[in-house]
């Protein structure tokens, strides 16, 4: 058993061993190693055949086409794409948008960069549970509203929002609407043929695969359209420019291939560890659970515990590889943003810890896990 137990899947991934083999094939002299522009020779077309099979293979896991995902450097790439080349196109119908105060840093900070730039943005609160609420989601659209953005699994808490319900209320007012899938891809069903999403940010290290690389999906019909944030060489049909990266491009076909066999299995995994981990745990610690477990990603946990500051739960346990949240929104010791939109009290928000099983997590880690966390049954920590 390796230490620190790795409990902070929601951050990232370990790649998939059959992921990483795939990609070894597109690196060296040995492999395709070809420019997948490069259309005169032989190394450019197996470089290009291998780009367009992973394209196929991330289309299949959200039953899309494949000319409808653009790759990018990752999820965040994804939502600035979507958030500012729709806002650009877009602005002679409007200048509004809404999204969620516990969206994604990618997702907020775009949006008040959008904000220096004369657009309005609203930022509706979740309930305390962490739902979206359908009639203020309703409300808060307006005639001057070109996009609402909403995140499908969210990265602190693993609470699952109804993207078909909010989608079809956009869409019934002819609003894009985004979704930002970089937590749930692979992890939850995703179908935009039942479903009207205008764009999906993927992601490919939440679901072992690589870092730095992502994609957008784009709706072909009806046709949502992006104005391109990155200019060069016009690849992925105008939208994002740039030399693909064959390796990276063939490592997250190949996660989101094995996702779409393992789903099942690897909820069922996720499942047993959480309810496995919640029973031990109730004999070590007093606690609260954030968020609503009967509507969330069994993977992500997120717990508070009583009179036990999170940074002091850091800096004692550091036997396991645990998060306060978010790993793109972690700012020391300040409280999670999340937590806090969702209206819990100082109490919860600053004694917050997350922990986020995958794949790989065995019953002998999380065995090992609550039994460090004894000392809290011990009374040993307090702030």
């Amino acid at each position: 058993m390796q230490l620190p137990i790795y409990l902070d899947y929601a951050a990232t991934t370990p790649m998939d061993p059959r992921v990483a083999e795939k990609m070894a094939q597109f690196l060296t002299t040995t492999g395709h190693f070809g420019n997948p522009a490069s259309a005169t020779h032989a190394y450019g077309h197996a470089a290009r055949d291998a780009v367009e099979t992973a394209r196929a293979q991330v289309a299949a896991l959200i039953h899309a086409e494949p000319a409808e995902i653009i790759w990018t450097s990752g999820a965040t790439e994804a939502l600035n794409l979507a958030i500012k080349g729709a806002a650009q196109l877009y602005q002679r119908k409007g200048r509004h948008i809404v999204t969620m105060q516990t969206e994604h840093k990618a997702v907020l900070d775009t949006c008040q960069e959008l904000e220096k730039n004369g657009y309005r943005v609203t930022y509706l609160a979740p309930e305390e549970n962490g739902w979206l609420d359908t009639d203020k989601f309703r409300a808060a659209l307006t005639e001057e509203t070109i996009l609402a953005a909403v995140m499908h699994l969210n990265n602190e808490t693993g609470v699952i929002q109804d993207i078909k319900t909010l989608a079809g209320i956009t869409a019934e007012k002819n609003i894009l609407f985004l979704c930002d899938a970089a937590q749930s891809n692979g992890k939850l069903t995703l179908d935009v043929r039942d479903m009207p999403v205008d764009f999906i940010a993927l992601c490919a290290h939440k679901i072992y695969g690589p870092k730095g690389m992502g994609a957008l999906y784009v709706r072909r019909k009806p046709r949502a359209r992006v104005a391109a944030q990155i200019h060069g060489g016009g690849q992925e049909q105008g939208m994002r420019s740039g030399t693909l990266a064959t390796h990276q491009i063939v490592g997250m076909g190949e996660a989101f291939a094995i996702a779409g066999l393992e789903t099942a299995s690897d909820y069922k995994n996720c499942l047993a560890l959480r309810d496995l981990f919640l029973e031990k745990l109730s004999a070590c610690a007093q606690f609260t659970v954030n968020g609503d477990l009967d509507n969330s990603w069994p993977g992500i946990l997120n717990v508070s515990f009583d009179k036990v500051p999170s940074v002091v739960f850091m800096q004692e346990f550091t036997e396991l590889a645990v998060s306060t949240g978010s790993a793109c929104g972690s700012k020391g010791s300040e409280p999670s943003y999340v937590l806090t939109a969702m209206g819990l009290p100082l109490s919860l928000t600053s004694t917050a810890i997350r922990f986020s099983f995958g794949r790989f997590t065995t019953v002998e880690e999380c065995d090992y896990a609550c039994q460090c966390l004894q000392k809290l049954h011990d009374g040993e920590l307090r702030g």
